[in-house]
């Protein structure tokens, strides 16, 4: 895959300035885990509260926070509203950030090691570069 997408060896300064907000958004481990939670299903956010063991307007705010910076997108239903992630790419940033993150700890990574959620991630994504080819 090439990064510059045949725009040359810089990237526009506004698209730097958009990269920026969305890892300062990332820079939170609350935040981190709830885009872990939805990497794939869409949860509400009382579901993603008592995942997170947080308070639910506590988690609101981090999700209009991540709503703002287009990592997450809502659906409602009746009086209730869904979060899931925006795309496939903020899916593949999160998954990709967790994956480099188990590099740095000792002895073989979870997902070389063909854990069963792991490996259904990892399945998919080989799946959708075949596609991509």
């Amino acid at each position: 895959m090439n990064a510059d997408n045949g725009q040359g060896i810089s990237i526009p300064e506004d698209q730097v300035n958009l990269i920026v907000e969305v890892f300062r958004m990332l820079a939170d481990p609350t935040r981190i885990r709830m885009l872990w939670a939805l990497r794939d299903r869409e949860l509400s956010v009382n579901e993603l509260a008592e995942h997170l063991a947080k308070p639910a307007p506590s988690v609101s705010q981090h999700l209009a926070k991540l709503r703002m910076a287009r990592l997450v997108r809502t659906r409602r239903e009746g009086t209730t509203i869904f979060y899931s992630l925006e795309n496939e790419h903020v899916s593949q940033l999160v998954v990709d950030a967790v994956f480099n993150a188990e590099h740095a700890g000792p002895g073989i990574p979870s997902h070389h090691r063909g854990d069963d959620g792991v490996r259904r991630i990892t399945r998919d994504r080989q799946q959708r570069k075949a596609t991509q080819r």
